[in-house]
């Protein structure tokens, strides 16, 4: 495709719409209320000034979502305290930066977030002004199913601030997406009121509004924070600085009918118990039913959270408890829980809400490339991971700019080969083509008109190994043959070089290159890869390799066992691996506890050869709310040097846990390691070749689909058994082959080591043969059975690798051997 073709698409000038938009809110007003309307304005008046609007640069996770000027996020706020503390909503000001605070009066201040808990949805942020009016708090034993209650807030555009909807309480102690139980109300929640008031009649704040449930067919059914809990979190902010929760380190599950919405008394069954934790201390086992703490039913997950409102750490509790079907009372010292949502990023684009402010050039770093940046122009695309495209966009809508860098094949190109590549577009009317020789550097110029009427001026230039394709594209032709327009658009293009002066503070730097490909798991755990990984689809796992394939990275996500830790998992994983090599074939690292992504975790290098060549593994343990995190490096002995080093450093410093990440259908997830018994066997039938014996489950092939084949193997790393029936030679014919075989291989190669003798098996005299050799570099062990029963002749071979010949190993393979059985006819 060439370059018009590429640059030709039409650009969405609908897209500005999202950028400066004006919508109305809706009001919604109730007959029965009618004794409540006089009071309205009153009300309003009385509550307006002590809610303002919140103003923000989004951000998702590390980066900017968009980084340009007009890319704004908001919510709203109500000021609790005269000197400028401002509550609202933490999912609000948790992916937000150069927060602005914007009063009823229509004054800004810049805000800072001081205090985030992302369990209850709430937070503080700080402005710096006095002699502020703080809302009112309700009695929140007033607040009454039915009563007139009014939302105030910014809804959808910053325009219409401290708007106001109308309403009434429709219900109290819902259980909705929440830790805490919330109040319904059926007064217009919309986008933006987030963090805004729920007044009642009086002017005080009954609740902090935080979610509307949305859904074709569903109208009124708005969500607030009551005000109990909204009291509890702003005492617990400014006496410890957060929320200090209690613990007592289970994991809850709700039953059938609390998970539906029905009643229920069923309490919640401990489906996980932290090590060391308050539970664990006072015996609480796996399975056992948590009913009520001291006088507070723990009938769902909701419940148990609001029960253990009342409480403060290192207090103590009696929790009554179903356990292997009767009733008990046992006490419990509670814990601490340790929230990582005390802390957000802010600020990291200065302190201005306009990140741009003072930009004046747009440019890359990486392709080396500057021109103006006037007001209105906004980046509204560019490709992830290399950057060698951009689309700049008028905010009014009338041209748009792109930018396309491509790598060439050669360094010297002419302008007549520039022409040729740009020529080879036969869409649209041409206007205008012409090499143009000037200084700091020369260019290709393109003009057309295609079929919509929409202009094209593009511009190339050649540098060093690439080729830079600059191209106006202007919407209607009235624009274009503005002389005043047509003046801004030239002296936009005019400024363009193949230059960027990092040391002009001006010149923003919109370079997009990565040197790695961000993975977001559906486990919460984000890292980069290599730029030239790829994903592959083998094994169990998530799994990437390098192009080769020599290098890989798998992640194995599963449940952690009730009551296990860290350093127990990471010392199984390690015995396992010590298990299965013996010696002079394995070498096992030192244990190395780090930090890596919040979460502690366990590292430890590995290394293995069958005898040939050797690789290294590179393991990482870690487990976070309750799941086991298995990353594991797989590459050549040989290329595990700073290359391998500063790879596994870059994907440590790059690895994140995210609670938006986490499928929410994530459940649990069985480690298989957890229930293997290596020594556990299964009995495999063959009934049309009349034999059976017992198999290792772990082994490979053991649940084969064919179980009337005629040949069947099952293989473990390093080695495997095989059983062949034959009906079409005898057994001395097959004993002959055998043996002419050994015999040519032992006259090929003198450390091809075989004997044969005859041995009692199965109740007769059977052949059997034992091979030593080293192929390609790996020494094994081959014993071969032949006999005949039934009109069949058998083979059965077990193969070992001297590798894995350990004294487990070979008594496992030994034992599978001897356990077939042949069946009578």
């Amino acid at each position: 495709m060439n370059y018009l073709q590429k640059t030709g698409k039409r650009f969405v000038l609908s897209v500005l719409a999202v950028i400066l938009f004006v919508s109305v809110a809706s009001s919604s007003v109730y007959a029965d209320a009618a004794a409540d309307k006089g009071a309205v304005p009153a009300v309003i008046e009385k509550t307006t000034r002590s809610v303002v609007a919140i103003i923000g640069k989004p951000i998702d996770n590390k980066k900017t979502v968009e980084k340009n000027r007009y890319d704004l996020a908001h919510g709203t706020g109500v000021i609790v305290k005269s000197d400028g503390y401002i509550l609202t909503n933490a999912h609000v000001v948790k992916n937000m930066r150069n927060i602005v605070v914007v009063t009823s009066d229509g004054q800004t201040h810049p805000g800072k977030t001081t205090h985030f808990d992302e369990e209850s949805d709430l937070a503080l942020v700080k402005i710096e002004a006095t002699g502020l009016t703080p809302a009112v708090l309700a009695d929140p034993t007033d607040l009454k199913v039915g009563e007139s209650v009014m939302a105030i807030g910014t809804p959808l555009s910053f325009a219409l601030r401290n708007s106001v909807t109308y309403g009434i309480v429709s219900g109290m102690d819902r259980s909705v997406l929440s830790k805490y139980q919330l109040i319904q109300t059926d007064a217009a929640i919309n986008p933006g009121n987030s963090g805004g008031a729920l007044v009642n009649m009086k002017g005080q704040v009954i609740g902090i509004n935080t979610l509307k449930y949305v859904q074709y067919g569903v109208d009124g059914l708005g969500f607030a924070i009551p005000v109990a809990t909204v009291q509890h979190v702003l005492d617990h902010f400014f006496k410890y600085g957060k929320v200090k929760r209690s613990s007592l380190g289970l994991e809850l599950g709700e039953s059938w009918e609390a998970v539906v919405g029905l009643p229920s008394s069923n309490g919640l069954e401990v489906t996980y118990v932290e090590p060391d934790s308050p539970g664990a201390k006072a015996g609480i086992v796996q399975g056992d039913v948590l009913l009520a703490i001291d006088s507070y039913p723990t009938r769902n997950q909701v419940e148990f959270n609001e029960a253990l409102k009342n409480y403060l750490p290192e207090q103590k509790v009696r929790l009554t408890l179903q356990s292997s079907g009767s009733s008990k009372i046992i006490e419990v010292v509670l814990g601490e829980e340790h929230s990582s949502s005390e802390t957000v990023i802010q600020d990291a684009d200065g302190s201005y809400i306009d990140a741009d402010q003072g930009k004046t050039w747009i440019g890359d770093s990486h392709y080396g490339w500057s021109m103006k940046y006037p007001a209105g122009l906004v980046k509204a695309n560019e490709d992830s991971g290399q950057g060698k495209s951009v689309l700049l966009v008028d905010a009014k809508g009338e041209f748009a700019i792109s930018i396309i860098v491509e790598e060439k094949q050669s360094e010297d190109i002419s302008p007549v080969g520039l022409m040729k590549k740009m020529a080879d577009d036969g869409k649209g009317t041409l206007l205008e083509k012409r090499f143009i020789e000037q200084k700091p550097q020369s260019y290709l110029l393109l003009v057309k008109k295609n079929e919509r009427g929409e202009y094209y001026q593009a511009r190339a230039f050649s540098k060093g190994d690439k080729v830079y394709y600059l191209t106006l594209i202007v919407e209607k032709e009235e624009s274009y043959n503005n002389a005043i327009k047509r003046n801004s658009y030239s002296d936009l293009l005019d400024s363009f070089v193949l230059s960027f002066d990092a040391s002009n503070a001006s010149l923003k730097d919109i370079s997009a290159y990565q040197t790695g490909n961000t993975v977001t798991t559906e486990y919460g755990l984000v890292f980069e890869t290599p730029l030239e990984w790829s994903k592959r689809d083998w094994g169990n796992g998530l799994n990437y390799a390098s192009k080769d394939g020599e290098s890989t990275l798998s992640v194995q996500v599963s449940s952690a066992a009730s009551g296990d830790t860290l350093k127990d998992w990471a010392a199984r994983q390690s015995a396992k691996f010590n298990d299965a090599y013996t010696e002079g074939y394995k070498e096992i690292g030192e244990s190395h506890e780090t930090v890596i992504g919040g979460t502690a975790a366990i590292e430890k290098r590995y290394a293995s050869t069958m005898g040939d060549k050797w690789r290294q593994s590179h393991v990482i343990y870690m487990i976070k709310d309750k799941y086991k995190y298995e990353i594991k490096f797989m590459f050549p002995k040989a290329a595990g040097g700073e290359d391998m080093d500063t790879l596994i450093s870059s994907f440590e410093k790059s690895a994140s846990f995210t609670k938006e990440g986490v499928n929410r259908s994530l459940g649990f997830i069985q480690d298989e390691e957890d229930l293997t018994d290596v020594n556990k066997t299964i009995t495999y039938t063959n009934k049309k070749y009349m034999y059976t014996l017992h198999i290792p489950e772990a082994w490979q092939g053991v649940y084969q689909r064919e179980l009337d084949s005629p040949s069947a193997q099952f293989s473990f790393n390093g080695g495997s058994l095989s059983i062949s029936a034959d009906d079409r030679s005898s057994l001395e014919e097959t004993i002959k082959r055998i043996e002419q075989d050994h015999k040519k291989s032992t006259e090929a190669d003198a450390n091809y080591k075989n004997s044969a003798a005859d041995e009692e098996m199965l109740g007769m005299t059977v052949r059997k043969f034992t091979t030593t050799y080293k192929s390609r570099n790996v020494p094994y062990t081959l014993v071969e059975f032949v006999f005949e029963k039934n009109g069949y002749v058998y083979s059965v071979r077990e193969r070992i690798n001297d590798a894995v010949k350990t004294e487990g190993q070979w008594q496992r393979l030994e034992n599978a051997v001897h356990s077939i059985q042949l069946l009578d006819k």
